[in-house]
């Protein structure tokens, strides 16, 4: 008997593992595409409020500071977005090469070897993907709440008595 086949483990974990990790990487790509299309949406908003603007040249200034946040946000969505797509067909990609070695276990040392290898880096290079996506979307975030605190301190300074007697 194999030592596969004595670790129920570990065959469950070759059957589940590719599926949880193609599963995440949808999950982080349609999160992403709804985070970008929110940037798109505030984007499109303070495009119309900076050009109404005309007397307040401290709020034009947020505002327009406000849309470059959004234009890095929405390149690090973008190259987030690249990663998860490309995480999710290089998992494909190992599985295809896995159900290749597999087929070439039992009269295929070398090739059985060589698919074991390929899938692996393909694999490595796919967790890396969403890793480095995930860093990404960590600085996308950062950034939102950059504009969120700049958002919050406009909110006071309008709503304070001195901006409302004024």
């Amino acid at each position: 008997m194999s030592a596969w086949s004595q670790n129920l483990f570990a065959l469950l974990t070759l059957i589940v593992a590719p599926a949880v990790l193609t599963n995440a990487s949808s999950v982080l790509a349609l999160n992403t595409a709804n985070r970008f299309g929110r940037v798109v949406d505030r984007s499109r908003q303070l495009t119309d409020e900076v050009s109404r603007l005309r007397d307040d040249a401290e709020l034009r200034r947020i505002r327009l500071s406000q849309i470059a946040r959004l234009l890095k946000r929405a390149g690090l969505l973008l190259r987030a977005q690249t990663c998860f797509y490309g995480a999710l067909g290089l998992f494909v990609a190992a599985a295809l090469i896995s159900v290749l070695g597999a087929a070439l276990a039992s009269g295929f040392p070398f090739g059985y070897r060589a698919a074991a290898l390929g899938s692996f880096v393909v694999g490595s290079t796919a967790a890396s993907c969403v890793v480095y996506g995930c860093t990404l979307l960590v600085r996308e975030t950062r950034l939102a709440l950059e504009s969120l605190a700049e958002e919050a301190k406009l909110f006071e300074r309008q709503s304070s008595p001195d901006a409302r007697a004024g």
